[in-house]
């Protein structure tokens, strides 16, 4: 039995330290675009506008806008699904963009993000 074990020759596996720097590349180059996306803002309407919704990059709701004309008091119910409606699409918005910005970044390679 040899002595001293295997230590990874240039054809035998060893680290591809160009791999490593490209990863380490990717890597900062997905920290950065992560803190872009957290400062950038969606918006989307329900109800032909009547409400609106601004959300940012990190699926945090920063405003939501409500026309008094749609504030009917014995309909408070359409009024939540508008609120709901809006909310939720701006979030699509916003997760849409980060995939989108994500595949760019990996070349459409799904690492498991």
């Amino acid at each position: 039995m040899a002595k001293g074990g295997y230590r990874g020759g240039p054809m035998g596996g060893g680290v591809n330290m160009n791999m490593i720097r490209q990863a380490q590349k990717m890597q900062q180059e997905m920290l950065k675009m992560q803190a872009e996306m957290e400062t950038k803002e969606y918006s989307a309407t329900a109800g032909g506008g009547v409400v609106s919704a601004a959300v940012n990059g990190k699926h945090e709701l920063l405003r939501l806008t409500i026309d008094p004309e749609a504030v009917d008091p014995d309909d408070v119910e359409m009024l939540q699904d508008m609120v709901i409606a809006a909310v939720n699409e701006a979030m699509r918005k916003a997760e849409s963009d980060a995939s989108a910005s994500m595949s760019k970044l990996t070349g459409g390679m799904n690492l498991g993000f």
